[in-house]
């Protein structure tokens, strides 16, 4: 089997992989960041997504083998130094942007993917960002709140 490397949360990790170990795998079973979640094998859903290299990708449609030598990120690494919640999981809470919780790691890491490439999206480009994220409980008013709040912006701009 191969050993692939990588950086994950800024740590080095590695691990013997088969080739058809997916990413999402990877990381919940071989490193134990169980935060990724993996919620329907076919890239629908977006709760794996992750960050590598500094894109959005849905951890379900890699391979490990292809983030050899890659950044990671994970919704373990999203958190202050501290421990305590960056601005866009205290936005989460804040606003009530999660109810069961199951899609929210993966709603997270692509509102912080947005907010990297577009520091103050409209309503109309949060919502179009995240049609590859799924809710199955809360519909999407309270998660887009929650990303316009991070932003900094005025959420009584979001439509009610």
């Amino acid at each position: 089997m191969p050993t692939v490397s990588m950086t994950v949360n800024g740590k080095a990790v590695s691990g013997d992989v088969e080739g058809r170990t997916l990413l999402v795998d990877f990381l919940r079973e071989d490193l134990r960041l169980t935060g990724t979640h993996v919620g329907c094998d076919t890239s629908q859903c977006g709760a794996c997504v992750v960050h590598v290299n500094g894109e959005a990708v849905k951890a379900c449609t890699m391979f490990a083998a292809e983030a050899d030598g890659a950044e990671v990120g994970t919704i373990e690494g999203q958190a202050n130094a501290d421990g305590s919640l960056n601005v866009i999981q205290q936005a989460f809470q804040d606003h009530h942007g999660l109810q069961c919780g199951f899609c929210t790691p993966g709603m997270v890491m692509s509102a912080a993917a947005l907010l990297k490439e577009n520091p103050k999206p409209s309503e109309a480009e949060v919502r179009e960002y995240l049609e590859g994220n799924i809710c199955r409980c809360t519909g999407y008013h309270n998660i887009v709140k929650a990303i316009m709040a991070a932003s900094g912006q005025d959420v009584a701009i979001a439509a009610e």
